[in-house]
């Protein structure tokens, strides 16, 4: 029956390996839970993921989506451009900020602490 059921999925996914990577995605989805859209029929998951790719009850589109979320290890976050850090951070770029203090009071400061201490 699988090899049926190969045949009937080429129309809705014309290249075999991408069809094998989204059958063997779905199989995998159905092994960890995921509710069928079609009946088993005493079917191994591969077969029944097969199935529902060629009744297109599993668009390929989404299958081809979540398969590619499935393999997503970081989370792309839009950062803003360098140039408009000054401006988010409320200073300009040229001006220190106002409590920022030189290396030189910075060094006199720690000395006074050590001498005190």
């Amino acid at each position: 029956m699988a090899r049926v059921t190969v045949e009937d999925c080429v129309d809705k996914v014309p290249n075999r390996f991408e069809l094998v990577l989204l059958a063997a995605h779905r199989a995998r989805e159905i092994a960890k839970g995921a509710p069928l859209t079609v009946d088993r029929d005493n079917d191994k998951n591969p077969v029944v993921a097969l199935r529902e790719i060629a009744e297109e009850t599993q668009s390929a589109e989404e299958l081809r989506e979540r398969l590619i979320a499935s393999h997503q290890t970081q989370i792309e976050v839009d950062e803003p451009e360098e140039d408009s850090m000054p401006l988010l951070m409320g200073a300009e770029a040229d001006r220190p900020a106002e409590d920022d203090m030189s290396e030189e009071k910075l060094l006199r400061a720690l000395m006074e602490a050590q001498n005190q201490g």
